[in-house]
């Protein structure tokens, strides 16, 4: 017997009856407004092109290293949920993978993933029963007709979706030609490029001597001298700004940042060039690179955006058989306080520099976090990240940041997610959160709810647009 789909309006919010009304008028005041989505891994060439996806399994399974990840600890293969390795070995059929996946499906009860991909089949695709085995082909025909139409073709579901700008992550030797398309195109839709460096940063990057080599192609510079790799970031930087990039995105491992001499600077990149350098070297390096950035962002305005903290690619059997983002992602413990301040003696106190710091370590929310932002005026708070981009995750962000450092020196949400279908799911779930935490302090008088409602909208539309500085890009 299969079990009905159905969102009850109320998701989300306060068991207690009169916290539970205000958050519905709270909630009504941000439910329609635009999504603004400043950063994300969505693929430009979708906007670009604007082809039809494929079909159920290239848009929810291959791509979410959220799903990946929980059906590959239950001992499920990548050969049965129809990922190929590397060398190309045989896998299930998408239709396959997509049984297997829904006879699995329990596993995402109560997880943000679970919550995200009920959304979307029940207010995209109007299923209205759970996705199971007995399911599975319903949903798989479903999806599949729908993804034929010219209402699910990527311009059409950002419209739909009511977005008024995603941002997408690219690198700095990406030629850019999906956001050169788009610039030349004219499809109302607002998609910028976000500036990540870190593949000619990180010296410790798989590919760094390569993608440095190319780095010096497209921008002409001497790349294996410190003013010319300089140089070539500021070029570079300047090529998106013109396309209408807003920030830079740095995913470092740690959030150490270094003061160090123009002579310093040039002696440690001669050894990074010669490849003789150490660990101690690599993370030093990463170090002084951000406040290299900061400093080339107070001139051209580009707002930094640091996500330390991330063991990349844990699996190491996984890297070698699957290549990267597979789920595989770790959290680390995290210090900023002493990481950040050579960065901050130079430039914690310029208006000009905004940097937003994320975090996947929750220990550093109250202890560090806040009180960083509660001060230097550079820095804003981004939202709760990655493994913490969920309901709970939301709350104990809200919980324990509001007090040392206010609403006003975070950023909103940003859902940064690959997949396209679950931005309204994400931003929903925020907005929902946000709401439910508002509608307490209301009801216990820290706040009137004309304040609540004002912090709400803020928090949904006018915050990520003043910290991403998008209204710039008008």
């Amino acid at each position: 017997m299969t079990t009905t789909l159905e969102l009850h309006p109320d998701r989300l919010f306060p068991i207690d009856k009169d916290c539970r009304e205000i958050t519905r008028r709270l909630y009504d005041a941000v439910k329609t407004l635009p999504i603004i989505s400043p950063h994300g891994h969505t693929d430009p060439s979708w906007f670009a092109n604007n082809e039809l996806f494929a079909n159920p399994h290239a848009l929810f399974i291959a791509p979410d290293h959220y799903l990946v990840r929980m059906l590959y600890s239950q001992g499920l293969t990548m050969a049965e949920l129809g990922i190929s390795s590397k060398n190309g070995d045989v896998v299930a059929d998408v239709r396959s993978a997509w049984r297997t996946f829904a006879r699995h499906y329990y596993l995402f009860s109560a997880t943000p993933t679970g919550f995200w991909l009920n959304h979307i089949f029940s207010e995209l695709f109007n299923l209205s029963s759970q996705l199971d085995e007995s399911t599975a082909d319903h949903y798989f025909d479903t999806i599949s007709e729908a993804l034929l139409q010219e209402s699910f073709r990527p311009r059409a579901l950002f419209e739909k979706f009511n977005i008024e700008l995603i941002a997408t992550t690219d690198s700095p030797i990406d030629n850019l030609e999906h956001h050169k398309a788009l610039a030349n195109d004219n499809w109302q839709g607002k998609v910028i490029p976000t500036y990540r460096p870190d593949s000619v940063i990180d010296p410790e990057h798989h590919a760094f001597y390569q993608s440095l080599a190319k780095f010096g192609q497209i921008t002409g510079e001497d790349v294996q001298s410190w003013d010319g790799y300089l140089n070539a970031h500021r070029k570079r930087r300047a090529e998106f700004i013109a396309l209408g990039a807003t920030a830079t995105d740095h995913g470092h491992p740690t959030a150490n940042t270094a003061n160090l001499s123009k002579e310093e600077s040039a002696l440690l990149f001669e050894r990074v060039i010669n490849r003789q350098f150490t660990k101690e070297d690599a993370e030093l390096f990463r170090a002084q690179m951000l406040t290299e950035m900061a400093g080339m962002s107070i001139d051209d305005g580009l707002v930094m955006q640091l996500h330390p903290g991330s063991f990349r690619n844990h699996n190491e059997q996984l890297l070698v058989q699957y290549g990267a983002d597979k789920g595989a992602d770790i959290p680390v413990k995290i210090e900023y306080t002493q990481a950040l301040k050579p960065l901050l003696n130079r430039f914690g106190n310029n208006k000009d520099l905004s940097l937003i710091l994320f975090t996947m370590d929750e220990s550093t929310y109250a202890r560090e976090l806040a009180p960083l932002a509660g001060h230097y005026p550079c820095l804003k708070l981004g939202p709760a990240w990655w493994f913490h981009d969920s309901a709970h995750g939301m709350m104990r962000f809200r919980e324990q940041t509001t007090e040392t450092a206010g609403f006003y020196n975070t950023v909103g949400f940003n859902d940064d997610t690959r997949a396209l279908l679950s931005i309204p799911a994400r931003h929903d779930m925020a907005r929902r959160v946000d709401c439910s935490y508002l509608a307490r302090l209301v009801a216990e008088h820290r706040l009137t709810e004309s304040q609540a409602r004002k912090i709400a909208i803020d928090l949904a539309y006018h915050l990520p647009k003043q910290a991403y500085r998008i209204d710039k890009t008008s």
